[in-house]
């Protein structure tokens, strides 16, 4: 009689006290949950992201190179021209300072310099219009590769 009370609290003992059946059970869950089913989704999702990187890698950073150097060239243009333009107008008052009709050139010369600074604000404002053009556009673009890239990244 002793002896199945002794072994009943044995049995109830190692029903509350040891945890370990069923800890070992939780871990092996756990195990086979992370290592066989979430592997293949964070290794798709690494995959995906190396993808996206390497296309714009290959495409969109060359392509948004090739239109900087293409817009920075016609920056380059345009300042080199204005540049040779004020060097033609400092020419010319030099020459009209040095002639005998010094009055009737320099007066001619401000009305040239008035009409180039008109000129140059025209342009000037040509140039701001455009590079606000290129801010959005590129903006936009942007923030469509940053849509592109919440799509793929799963977040």
């Amino acid at each position: 009689m002793m002896e199945k009370i002794i072994k009943d609290v044995g049995d109830i003992q190692s029903r509350l006290i040891d945890h370990r059946p069923v800890l070992q059970g939780e871990i092996r869950y756990f195990l086979r949950e992370f290592e066989e089913k979430r592997a293949f989704r964070e290794c798709r999702l690494l995959e995906n992201l190396n993808k996206m990187i390497s296309d714009t890698n290959d495409h969109d950073l060359p392509q948004c190179t090739a239109s900087m150097h293409e817009k920075l060239c016609d920056a380059l243009t345009r300042l080199e021209a204005a540049n040779h333009m004020a060097q033609r107008i400092q020419q010319r008052e030099l020459e009209a300072e040095q002639s005998t009709h010094v009055q009737v050139c320099v007066e001619k010369r401000r009305q040239d310099w008035e009409e180039f600074l008109k000129e140059q604000g025209a342009l000037k404002e040509d140039v701001d219009e455009e590079h606000t053009k290129a801010v959005s556009r590129l903006t936009a673009q942007y923030d469509e590769m940053k849509k592109d890239l919440s799509k793929y990244s799963g977040f």
